[in-house]
C-alpha cells in the first residue's frame, strides 16, 4: 500500500509566556491533540481568508434566517440565488417554527463572487440574519 505523506519540517517558535498559556488554553478548548497541529490549522485558517480576500476559489455555505410569510422576501431570495446559480451548489430549506426559515446556500466558486452572492442575500429587506463561512475546497 503507497502512502502519499507529505515531510514534515521541523521548526522552533518563541513566544512570550502569557501568549502561550493562552495559546495552550486554546488547544485545549479548540480540541487540538498538540501544538504543531493547532498551529497548522492556524495556518490554513489564514491561507483560506488570503484566498478569499484575494478572489481565489472557495467553497462555502450561506445562512440565511427570514419570515417566510413575507413572500417579497422568498420571492427576492429566489431571485438573486437564480441569478449566481453559476456558483451555488446546492440549497436546503428549514422550517425553523411557524414563522421563520432558514436557507442554506451551498457554494462554491470565486471568493469575489461568493461575498456577491452572500451581500445580495443578507441585503434583502426581510433577512434577519446572515453568515458566510468559507474554506479552500480541496485544501
Amino acid at each position: 500500500m503507497t502512502q502519499n505523506r507529505a515531510k514534515l519540517s521541523r521548526f522552533g517558535v518563541s513566544l512570550e509566556g502569557e501568549l502561550l498559556r493562552r495559546f495552550d488554553a486554546f488547544i485545549g478548548a479548540e480540541g487540538y491533540d498538540n501544538r504543531s497541529q493547532a498551529i497548522a490549522g492556524l495556518i490554513r485558517k489564514e491561507f483560506v481568508l488570503d484566498s478569499f480576500a484575494h478572489g481565489g476559489p472557495v467553497a462555502g455555505a450561506v445562512t440565511i434566517v427570514y419570515d417566510h410569510h413575507k413572500r417579497e422576501v422568498v420571492n427576492k431570495l429566489m431571485d438573486i440565488q437564480h441569478d449566481h446559480g453559476g456558483i451555488i451548489i446546492s440549497s436546503q430549506h428549514v422550517h425553523l417554527d411557524h414563522d421563520n426559515c432558514l436557507e442554506i446556500v451551498a457554494v462554491k466558486g470565486p471568493g469575489a463572487k461568493v461575498k456577491a452572492l452572500a451581500d445580495a442575500l443578507k441585503s434583502v429587506k426581510g433577512v434577519k440574519h446572515a453568515t458566510l463561512s468559507v474554506t479552500c475546497p480541496g485544501k
